[in-house]
């Protein structure tokens, strides 16, 4: 076998229908799509919704709510995560330790929230803390450190 002798096996492939052409082709008249309508012009495309002229759906549901475009998402890791880390032996807290043991991603930005207990002496690294969170951790004799705090709007 060589390129040049190569063929798709037998009934493999089929001729293309060439509709359009003639009433002695059988496809000819209509060209398959029916009598009249929308759907048997040229460039004809249903917009998506379309419900055969019935009100459609979207325009029936009342529309509730807005999405803040402004919104700040935050990762909440609470006081209680980092007693636990602090029982690993880990002192110095921030994002790089907190990506190492799988509670934070890479570009994160991460809050301190109040639940729970801390009894260990951690120094904290985060975007932002909750008061209560930075009262307990400053109780515990830790440190707060803010970073990247997002400038707020006044």
């Amino acid at each position: 076998m060589n390129l040049h002798n190569l063929k798709p096996a037998d009934n493999s492939t089929h001729s293309e229908r060439r509709i359009g052409r003639g009433q002695g082709s059988g496809k000819g008249g209509t060209s398959t799509r029916g009598n009249k309508g929308a759907k048997s012009r040229s460039g004809y495309s249903r917009k998506i919704g379309f419900e055969g002229g019935q009100m459609p759906i979207y325009r029936i549901l009342p529309k509730r709510g807005f999405k803040n475009i402004n919104r700040v998402e935050y990762n909440a890791i609470n006081v209680s995560t980092l007693q636990k880390l602090a029982e690993k032996n880990i002192t110095d807290i921030n994002r790089e330790v907190l990506m190492a043991n799988g509670l934070a991603k890479k570009k994160d930005l991460i809050a301190i929230l109040a639940k729970g207990e801390l009894t260990a002496k951690v120094n904290v690294t985060a975007d932002k803390f909750s008061a209560k969170a930075k009262e307990i951790i400053e109780n515990a004799g830790g440190t707060v450190t803010l970073v990247n705090a997002p400038a707020q709007a006044e």
